[in-house]
Order: C-alpha cells, then structure tokens, then sequence
C-alpha cells in the first residue's frame, strides 16, 4: 500500500471512528448527569437526614445545577443523532439503570425481582423506539 493510500485509509478511519465517538458523547454525558441528578434527588435521604429541610434543599439545588450543565449539552449533541423521542428513552432507561445501582449500592435497598422486571419492561420501550433501525 502506497503512502498516500495508507494517508487515505487512515483519514477515512478517523473520520469514522469519531463519528462513532460523537454518537456516544450524549449517552456518555447522560450517565455521568443521572448520576448527579439521582443524588441530587435521593442522596439527601441517607447524607442530610438530620439537617434541616433547607440545607437539604439548597444542597440538592447545588447538585442539580451541575446534573444540568451534563444534560442540557447532552441533549443538545444527541438531537444531532436521535429523535427527540429516542433521546427521552436513552435517558430514562441510564436513569432506572442508575437508580437501581445507587439504591443498592449506595442506599443499601434490597434488590427486588421486580427490577429485573421493569428493566424487561424497558428493553421492550427500547425495542420498539429503535427497531426501525435494525438490520432486516
């Protein structure tokens, strides 16, 4: 392979890997804003039980503003990829994803059967969202 054929291929190469890449940046942002948007939520719960309601509030306020400066870019760059309505379903499938692991892990909840369940409920929503898109 000549030089100027292998510059070719690794051009064509790069462009397609960072088109992949860019189709992962918003599913990738998505996780790391749930995550701070579910402590935000429920973190609270365990971490301020004690302090006043405020402090809770305004702690939670805190989190959240940095849960938004994930998500709105997030949204922004996936518009470019997904339908507003795939988006919604990547964002609420990384969401019940999260929350099942920071309830868990974090908040030391017993695990039900009935998150298996709901997680089946939602690979189906996943299905039929983007089954137009699967090979034939």
């Amino acid at each position: 392979m000549s030089r100027r054929a292998r510059a070719a291929f690794l051009r064509a190469a790069r462009s397609v890997i960072l088109k992949k890449m860019a189709r992962l940046a918003p599913v990738v942002l998505l996780i790391f804003s749930n995550l701070f948007m579910t402590y935000a939520w429920y973190g609270h719960l365990k971490d301020l039980r004690n302090k006043p309601l405020i402090i809770a509030v305004m702690f939670s306020w805190a989190v959240a503003f940095l849960e938004y400066c994930l998500q709105v870019p997030a949204n922004r760059i996936g518009y470019r990829y997904f339908s507003l309505a795939q988006l919604k379903l990547i964002q609420e499938v990384i969401t019940m994803c999260v929350f099942a692991l920071f309830s868990v892990f974090y908040m030391k909840e017993d695990f039900h059967r009935d998150f298996v369940w709901a997680g089946l409920c939602l690979l189906g929503a996943v299905y039929f969202m983007f089954r137009r898109f699967l090979p034939v």
